[in-house]
């Protein structure tokens, strides 16, 4: 049963590939939610199914079977033009290593994620960078960036229309210990509280953090 405060919710999720004649099955049928104010974390062995279920998850990508709902509204088998659009409004989606233009300064990284998006009554981009302590960074270029930094503004600009659903992958993959504790504490305490918030990751330390754990294996919820 979907709670009244569910932020995103999957239900029933199937997504197949084809390669020739080989059909390979990557979610069978996954169901799951997030309430708002509560921080999931799906983790799995490789090739469990994470990555394929966080972009069907974000719209990214269209589910087989199943349906996608984010804030109560549907956001799988629609055309991309609507999922894009909702997406806009409702869900943050921070990846690993994709969320900057390295050409671009951090500031200008979450002013353009801000005009891309077309939604007013966002937060100010210096508020912003200063709620994931960035500001002292905001004219640095991403490759002068150490590692936490990077995470911390790849976060402000997944965060730039304060959306109410916050998609993570891998986060903090590539951190070492203190500054994935700091990353965590943003992703917990600064940014989490009201939001619905899934996290994919193979981090003991994030599981840890997490509210909820949520396992795959072979596409399935373990």
């Amino acid at each position: 049963m979907t709670s009244p405060g569910a932020g995103l919710v999957a239900r029933n999720v199937y997504r197949f590939f084809r390669a020739g004649d080989e059909e390979t099955l990557a979610l069978r049928g996954v169901s799951l939610s997030v309430d708002v104010g509560e921080t999931v974390a799906v983790v799995g062995p490789s090739g469990s199914g994470k990555t394929t279920l966080l972009s069907c998850l974000a719209g990214l990508d269209e589910p087989a079977g199943g349906s996608v709902l984010v804030c109560g509204e549907r956001l799988s088998h629609r055309p991309e033009a609507e999922r894009a659009a909702l997406r806009a409004r409702c869900v943050g989606v921070l990846l690993q290593s994709e969320n900057l233009l390295p050409h671009l300064r951090v500031r200008e990284n979450v002013a353009l994620a801000q005009r891309a998006r077309h939604r007013t009554g966002h937060p100010r981009v210096d508020d912003l960078l200063e709620s994931v302590e960035l500001a002292h960074r905001a004219q640095a270029y991403p490759a002068q960036l150490s590692g936490g930094e990077l995470a911390r503004a790849g976060l402000a600009v997944a965060l730039a229309n304060d959306p109410p659903v916050l998609l993570a992958d891998e986060p903090t993959g590539e951190l070492d210990g203190s500054t994935e504790r700091a990353v965590l504490e943003l992703l917990a305490h600064g940014v989490g509280g009201r939001r619905a918030v899934l996290v994919v990751t193979h981090s003991a330390a994030v599981t840890a953090a997490a509210d909820r754990v949520i396992a795959l294996r072979d596409g399935q919820v373990a």
